[in-house]
């Protein structure tokens, strides 16, 4: 099976979320935060700055850690063990900017378009905005529909 450490992004400024549309590959045509898979010798942290930067060409200004997601699912037909780890920033550096991977757009936080999105967002991501941390676990079929759900609110994250 394979293995992944992955980080994903969410911004939230002024009652309004920035997601971006996924425009290639895995997820492609979805809407999610931002992020990716973690490089040998990097931190979960540095792959949530690097990972940013090169999707939509901004830096977080004190993103915190949120949730912490293990996912069982299947990237091109392969079983993978994902874990996810969770950033929320209130502001940035630098003006958001599409991508050959990502493009990114602002929605109200009372019109997120979770159709849109992965089927679990709809669960986590209301407990991260009305300030919670997120502790969960997910396993997804191979169409990627959620087959089986664990979800807890936590106090903080081991390592911190």
């Amino acid at each position: 099976m394979k293995k992944l450490e992955t980080s994903l992004l969410i911004i939230v400024k002024d009652e309004k979320i920035l997601l971006a549309r996924k425009k290639r590959g895995f997820a492609k045509g979805k809407l999610n935060g931002v992020g990716g898979k973690r490089q040998e010798g990097e931190t979960i942290y540095d792959t949530m700055l690097r990972e940013t930067m090169e999707e939509i060409g901004i830096t977080p200004i004190l993103p915190k850690q949120v949730g912490q997601i293990e996912f069982q699912l299947y990237i091109d037909d392969e079983p993978t063990s994902e874990k996810m780890y969770i950033y929320l920033a209130n502001d940035y550096e630098g003006e958001p900017i599409e991508s050959d991977e990502m493009k990114p757009e602002w929605h109200n936080l009372n019109d997120i378009p979770y159709d849109n999105m992965f089927e679990d967002d709809k669960l986590w991501l209301p407990e991260v905005l009305k300030g919670n941390l997120v502790k969960a676990r997910f396993m997804l079929d191979k169409e990627l529909k959620m087959t089986s759900q664990e979800m807890e609110i936590v106090d903080g994250f081991e390592g911190e």
